[in-house]
């Protein structure tokens, strides 16, 4: 079952790109948080998306969000696409998909690819935006705009 507005972001954990363990629990409940979902490392969508997230990470700071990616590809590709473009925000691995399916994130293309969908949740961990688009760069401008609403 896919999650939507006002359902609570799941606990969840994963191996970030620098090979520590990530624990949801340390950021959902204490602050906003933008959690992303995309296809692949490298290809050109998701690498737009990830840059535009980098581009525009400072305002998603001082909006006193923490913005999250998760995508199937190993630790190895995470940290190579860290690196390569410089992101600097957490990069989770999911190569069982196990938090994938515990937001119920669709696949695109007749089930072919692994969806894209952004999650944005307030300081309590209740989603207050789902946004599920192919267009990689869209989601920055949903998220930010969301975000604005959301009193300090």
């Amino acid at each position: 079952m896919a999650l939507t507005i006002g359902d609570r972001i799941p606990n969840f954990s994963g191996i970030d790109a620098n090979g520590n363990l990530f624990e949801s629990k340390t950021i959902v409940g204490i602050k906003p948080v933008v959690i992303y979902f995309y296809p692949k490392d490298n290809t050109r969508v998701c690498t737009e998306q990830a840059c535009s997230f980098r581009d525009q990470y400072e305002e998603f700071k001082d909006l006193g969000a923490e913005v999250i990616g998760i995508s199937g590809d190993s630790i190895k590709s995470h940290i190579q696409f860290a690196n390569k473009y410089k992101l600097p925000f957490t990069l989770i691995s999911d190569s069982d998909k196990e938090i994938r399916k515990s937001f119920g994130v669709p696949n695109d293309y007749f089930g072919l690819i692994p969806g894209r969908a952004t999650y944005v949740a307030d300081k309590e961990g209740i989603i207050q935006l789902v946004f599920d688009s192919t267009s990689g760069k869209i989601h920055i401008d949903k998220a930010l705009e969301i975000l604005r609403t959301f009193k300090t």
